[in-house]
């Protein structure tokens, strides 16, 4: 007898519970940014461009800038080259902060290329997915006289997860840099 209330006893507090229980999904935090605007910079370098309102240019020595962007906690920093018959060596410097960050990226897909011939623009953006330091690292050049190249620093922690949208947001700012720019 005390078996079978036992029993019964266990097979209530089994069975009694007919709902299932699941945990709370993880929430995901949801980035929305304004639409983008830009505006033409005019600088005393041999280039000219245009960067997004959002962004404040901080003018450096020789022709170098820090394009801020004080909402995304991000900088993109341009660096000036002058050629002068070393083309191959300074997009081989270009190339190679490019690939110092293979140690902690999960991948580096092929980079893109283009190429404006009516304005002499030729260049190309790499994206480095994982938690590195800079996921974006482009180069443009007129492969004759000059070469401006750039890279995306966030004011974190790197977590690729976490600020995805932030760099496709500053990617379509870059390329729109890129598509916009005009040597002197």
């Amino acid at each position: 007898m005390k078996n079978s209330v036992l029993l019964l006893l266990i097979a209530t507090l089994l069975f009694s519970c007919s709902e299932e229980i699941l945990p709370k999904p993880k929430p995901y935090l949801k980035l929305q940014y304004p639409i983008a605007r830009y505006k033409k910079i005019e600088t005393n370098c041999p280039y000219n461009f245009e960067i997004s309102t959002l962004a404040t240019v901080n003018y450096k020595n020789n022709c170098w800038l820090e394009i801020d962007y004080p909402p995304l906690k991000a900088t993109i920093y341009i660096t000036y080259r002058k050629v002068d018959n070393n083309l191959d060596e300074i997009l081989r410097e270009v190339d190679k902060l490019t690939y110092k960050h293979a140690v902690k990226a999960d991948v580096i897909p092929d980079a893109k290329t283009f190429e404006y011939l009516d304005k002499k623009v030729f260049g190309k953006v790499n994206n480095v997915e994982g938690n590195v330091a800079s996921n974006i690292q482009f180069s443009v050049t007129d492969s004759v006289k000059h070469v401006l190249s750039g890279s995306l620093y966030f004011y974190t922690k790197p977590n690729y997860d976490s600020i995805i949208p932030a760099i496709k947001y500053l990617e379509k700012d870059i390329m729109h840099l890129v598509e916009t720019l005009e040597w002197k």
